[in-house]
């Protein structure tokens, strides 16, 4: 327990450093494509803004939520109520707003705007089919796409209650990055330890972040 206690302090401490900004494409007509690994930009006030990366894209099937569409995301990226735009099409202007944020297991939900996004499951390498509740073992090889550094893999260490710990490279704006096993997500990105991209990185369980989303009312949750 207290060597749980530790590594969770450590885990605090450097999620404010898996924040980044970014620059985004010029605009393009359509909706625009987003899903697992796609970069964020959260508005903070004023033309400060914040990057980050969406876990996964869909819709609960249970839950006063049912229907909506929304992207899931680390906790930490934003507050209930902030604005978000696609990274990479900035220029359409708003595609969702942060309707959830929870620090305890650093997960949040956007609730999307379903006429300006199109939901994608492939991203940089990386294709979402399913959820996977089931903890990652040693030496399972983890996956993950980030706005940041694109598709990197890393053993996976162990797993402390809800978390992984594994040696994927995650830096700055990876926050929410989708941890996959081939096509299962698994969990989501959230802080690395020590340094970044030599970590180790570490993040929530998929059991955990569907087990929140029922809670809140977006039961049953699938993604696209």
């Amino acid at each position: 327990m207290k060597k749980l206690t530790i590594l969770i302090a450590v885990m605090a401490a450097a999620m404010a450093s898996l924040i980044g900004v970014g620059v985004g494409d010029a605009d393009a007509a359509g909706q625009v494509p987003l899903g697992g690994g796609s970069g964020i930009l959260v508005l903070k006030g004023g033309n400060t803004a914040s990057a980050c990366t969406v876990t996964t894209v869909g819709r609960p099937t249970a839950g006063k939520h049912k229907g909506e569409l929304i992207a899931v995301t680390a906790g930490h990226c934003g507050k209930p109520g902030q604005r978000v735009l696609s990274e990479r099409y900035q220029q359409r202007g708003q595609i969702g707003t942060f309707a959830y944020s929870a620090s305890d297991i650093d997960i949040a939900v956007i609730k999307l705007d379903a006429s300006k996004v199109r939901p994608v499951r492939s991203v940089n390498g990386v294709t979402i089919r399913k959820i996977d509740t089931r903890a990652p073992q040693f030496p399972t090889v983890l996956c993950k796409t980030g706005r940041t550094t694109g598709k990197t893999c890393g053993v996976n260490w162990t797993a402390i209650g809800d978390r992984h710990i594994s040696q994927m490279c995650v830096v700055e704006g990876d926050s929410g990055s989708p941890v996959v096993v081939g096509d299962r997500l698994v969990g989501m990105v959230n802080a690395y330890y020590f340094l970044s991209c030599i970590g180790p990185e570490t993040g929530t369980s998929s059991k955990a972040i569907m087990k929140r989303l029922a809670r809140q009312g977006y039961g049953a949750f699938k993604p696209v």
